[in-house]
């Protein structure tokens, strides 16, 4: 086998301009099959990122109505055979898999009723949560103080918020030590809070805002102790959960497992209204790849007729050479080689052209994928199994479209290829 790769490239060699020009073919078809997968694969993950966040593999599973919309216990009350969960059920949740940390939390989205004197927090959220809040939601503390134990043990009128509560309210001021008017109480303000990875978005286009602004719920965050929750809400609440996964992969299968521990915890039927669902963020960010994916699918298709038309100038260039190599295929029977050694022989030829060619395409499909990046500004990914699965592939191509002009060689009659001229 060793010898038949040898002399294979001793001939691709003999005739480089002939080989370049067969390979041509695969070697387009390779680059922009390539290329495209390297582009479909970035903008996936810019999909993700711009919806999701990232490092940030926080799932959040709540109290919903009707599909997705949020029940509102402002409006609805305490639906029934709901109650409020303990740190017991935060355990539990904690030892399931793929589960680094959870919260239990309560909220109110779009609150009109926080003040910093005359300055209203515009469609902020109001959330009561517990002392692991902050890591589950994949926050830090950057300025100030986190919650602590005794602010729990106490019933301190502590809050944190966010930074853009921060900037919302006190823009030219330090907001620690400041009090907020939430509801008709005053609380003291600890801490800010921010992601703890920073992420700025990819935003090219409308799309690309649309799909980021899909991920984002609110203009603003201030946090308090839940065990405050019941002086501003009134009443109890039963709580939602924030349920922190070990990497954005498992995000779905977390949310399912948390949302189906916690309506059986309740005892909450399947066929319920009003029941706890996870929010499926890569579930979103999957429907609007598949988008992408297929006009780029479709794509990939038009480089694959480059790889046919490849295939074809192969079998063309293979049946030109056994042709002009008649009289030494004749001689070679002559002196006793078998058929399967002329079979293998040119089938190695045409795999080594092929393969070579798949090799340059590769190459070539990587470079035009970073110049795009590079010109269009576009995120790219490469893959690797994509490159060893497109020169494997094309080192088939060759032994399909080497196999007629093989067995034709094999078949020679050796009297009459050593007549020919």
């Amino acid at each position: 086998m060793f010898e038949n790769v040898r002399q294979s490239f001793q001939s691709v060699w003999a005739h480089k301009l002939r080989s370049f020009l067969t390979m041509l073919g695969i070697i387009i078809g390779i680059a922009a099959i390539i290329a495209i997968v390297s582009i479909i694969n970035g903008t996936n993950k810019k999909i993700q990122e711009n919806l999701i966040g990232s490092g940030t593999n926080s799932v959040y599973v709540r109290i919903t109505e009707s599909g997705d919309l949020n029940y509102d216990m402002a409006y609805g009350g305490i639906p029934k055979g709901f109650k409020v969960l303990d740190s017991d059920v935060r355990d539990q949740i904690n030892e399931m898999d793929h589960v680094l940390d959870a919260s239990l939390y309560v909220f109110r989205e779009g609150s009109e009723d926080i003040f910093y004197n005359s300055t209203q927090l515009q469609n902020g959220t109001l959330v009561g949560g517990d002392s692991h809040y902050l890591h589950a939601s994949g926050n830090i503390i950057y300025k100030g103080r986190n919650l602590v134990e005794d602010d729990f043990t106490n019933f301190r009128k502590v809050a944190l918020i966010d930074s853009v509560a921060s900037e919302g309210l006190f823009p030219a001021e330090d907001p620690i030590g400041k009090v907020l008017d939430i509801k008709g109480e005053i609380f003291t303000i600890v801490g800010v809070f921010q992601q703890a990875k920073e992420f700025a978005p990819e935003i090219n286009s409308e799309e690309d805002y649309d799909t980021y602004v899909s991920g984002r719920s609110s203009q603003g965050v201030v946090l308090i102790p839940d065990v405050d929750w019941p002086m501003v809400a009134q009443f109890d609440e039963p709580q939602n959960v924030i349920a922190l996964a070990d990497s954005t992969d498992t995000m779905t299968d977390v949310g399912k497992s948390v949302a189906s521990f916690l309506n059986e915890y309740m005892g909450i039927k399947d066929s319920a209204n009003v029941k706890y669902r996870a929010e499926d963020l890569t579930k979103t960010a999957e429907k609007t790849q598949q988008l992408a994916n297929s006009t780029n699918q479709q794509l990939i298709w038009i480089a694959g007729i480059s790889l046919l038309v490849g295939g074809i100038g192969v079998m063309n260039i293979m049946l030109v050479s056994v042709t002009e190599r008649t009289r030494e295929i004749g001689l070679k029977k002559a002196i006793g080689a078998r058929k399967n050694k002329i079979l293998i022989q040119f089938l190695t030829e045409a795999a080594v052209l092929t393969s070579t060619g798949g090799i340059l395409g590769t190459i070539a499909g990587v470079v035009a994928a970073e110049v795009w990046s590079k010109m269009e500004g576009a995120r790219v990914a490469i893959s690797y199994p994509s490159i060893v699965i497109a020169i494997v592939f094309s080192m088939i191509i060759g032994i399909v479209f080497g196999l007629l002009p093989a067995v034709k060689a094999s078949n020679l009659d050796p009297i009459v290829a050593l007549r020919h001229e």
